[in-house]
Parts: structure tokens; C-alpha cells; sequence
């Protein structure tokens, strides 16, 4: 099932399936206790996210051809960060260039697929990995390279962390759609022009594999949210280096899930607009 969240003219927030542009059929029941499908439709006023995430890990360096491109060695163990959850914006709502990034472009865009775990997991086995998993999205794992890499303390967090840097959508996709999560094609464009292309088979860490490292003595809640690793063709890497600015457009797309689409602005002035 393809899960959207949406908003209507009234205000009210729902769970639904897409029918088209501004209509979805409306999900009763909780998005992680069991969804009923209702014969409602409603109209839609703004598409949200598809899942407000309670935590948010984050994987570095987990495609060959990305750690390739950066001139990284092969981690030999998952590359671990967060990303707080008021970094979650909808798809077509802007991703505001901090006014933090005032020694020049910096802003970079990471194309990739997102795990969102569906039920309570601690110490979960690779080989039942999956079965934890709700459904899948796309992600745009939004970067400051300098307050990445010389920003942090030696930490990636804080380059990562900025408002608005974790677009998520447009749909959730549950797992019995996706049997396995690494035969995805990803993509991305910048203002219509192809900059990333990779496929989930390139992952060093598989998404099972991700989820038994994460959930080693700690426990995964219902709503975590993993962001998965993003293939080559970064801005910081490109030649000469290509980052977003103010007017761009950029756009995440998943085979089987579909296309995550933001603008690009420069952040207001005042800090509440």
C-alpha cells in the first residue's frame, strides 16, 4: 500500500491513498497499530511528510561508488550520525539555506532511501531484520559541507541538523511492496538535470544489516526513521563542485515509491517566518 499524509481545506490531518494530485482516500485506524481503509475522499490542501519520525539515524559512506567519489575507504562498519526530527520537511516546501552558511555555498543534496521501522526491535537478527520494517520513503539527507566537516567538533551532526534538511516522501510504501530493499533505483535531479544515479544493490551495509548493527542493545521505537546512504554524484564531489542555491529545485526519486520534490530558498531573515 502506498500511504500518504495529508492535510484538508479544514485543517485536519489523515493517513489516506493517493488518488491523484489533490484527492486521497482516507486511512482510518493508527499508522502503526493497523490502517483501515475507508471509502472517504477527501480533498487534500497540502501533502505532508508520511511519517513524523521519532528518531532519525543517519548512514555515511554506505555506497561503494559515493565512497569511491569522495576518495574514503570502505567502512568496515556502518558510519553512524543523527539527524533531529525538526529537520523534517514536506514534499514541495523549501529547503531553507541557513543563514549559518555565510562563507559561501556549502548546501549539498543526498538522495536516499529511507527505512521506517514499524514495531519495537532490540537485538534483531539480520535474517529477521525486515520484518521490523513498516515501509519505505525517500529522503533527502540535506548537507553543510563546511559545518559537516569543520563545523562539528570532528562530528557530521551538526552540518546535517539544520531546519529543513531531511525532506521525507511523498509516500510511505509498505514493506509487502518492497519484499527487498536493495533492487531500488535512486535518483536525482537539480533543476531537471540528472546529478545522482545509483541503485540500493551498491549498498555496503544492506538495510537488514543496518537494522541488526543499529539495534544492538538499543531499542529501535516504532517511527525511527533510517536514512539509508546516498550513491555518487554529491555536489562537494562534482568538478568543479555544485551546490544548491537559492531558486533551485532538486528531486529525490525511488523505483517503486516515487519522486520527493522541494524548492530551494534562502532562509528568512527572521527566524519564526
Amino acid at each position: 500500500m502506498k500511504i500518504a499524509r495529508f492535510r484538508d481545506p479544514q485543517g485536519r490531518i489523515h493517513h489516506g491513498v493517493p488518488v491523484d494530485a489533490a484527492r486521497a482516500r482516507r486511512l482510518g485506524g493508527h499508522l502503526f497499530e493497523g490502517l483501515i481503509e475507508t471509502t472517504d475522499e477527501l480533498v487534500v490542501e497540502r501533502w505532508l511528510a508520511p511519517v513524523l519520525p521519532i528518531n532519525i539515524y543517519g548512514i555515511g559512506l554506505n555506497y561503494r561508488a559515493h565512497a569511491e567519489e569522495t576518495g574514503a575507504e570502505i567502512p568496515t562498519q556502518p558510519v553512524v550520525f543523527m539527524k533531529p526530527t525538526t529537520a523534517i520537511v514536506d514534499p514541495q516546501q523549501p529547503i531553507l539555506l541557513p543563514r549559518a552558511c555565510d562563507r559561501g555555498p556549502e548546501v549539498d543534496y543526498e538522495a536516499e532511501l529511507a527505512v521506517v521501522i514499524g514495531r519495537k526491535a532490540r537485538d534483531v537478527p539480520i535474517d529477521s531484520a525486515l520484518d521490523c520494517v513498516l515501509g519505505y520513503t525517500c529522503a533527502n539527507d540535506v548537507s553543510a559541507r563546511r559545518w559537516q566537516k569543520q563545523g562539528g567538533g570532528g562530528q557530521w551532526i551538526r552540518g546535517k541538523s539544520f531546519d529543513t534538511f531531511c525532506p521525507l516522501g511523498p509516500v510511505l510504501v509498505t514493506r509487502d511492496e518492497i519484499p527487498d530493499p536493495q533492487t531500488l533505483a535512486v535518483t536525482c535531479t537539480l533543476n531537471g538535470e540528472r546529478v545522482q544515479t545509483g541503485h540500493t544493490s551498491d549498498m555496503i551495509f544492506s538495510v537488514a544489516e543496518l537494522i541488526a548493527f543499529l539495534s544492538r542493545d538499543t531499542t529501535l521505537l516504532p517511527g525511527t526513521l533510517i536514512v539509508t546512504g546516498t550513491p555518487p554524484g554529491v555536489g562537494f564531489a562534482r568538478t568543479p563542485p555544485r551546490f544548491l542555491q537559492n531558486g533551485d529545485r532538486v528531486a529525490v526519486a525511488i523505483e517503486r515509491i516515487g519522486t520527493l520534490e522541494n524548492p530551494v530558498r534562502a532562509a528568512p531573515a527572521d527566524a519564526e517566518a
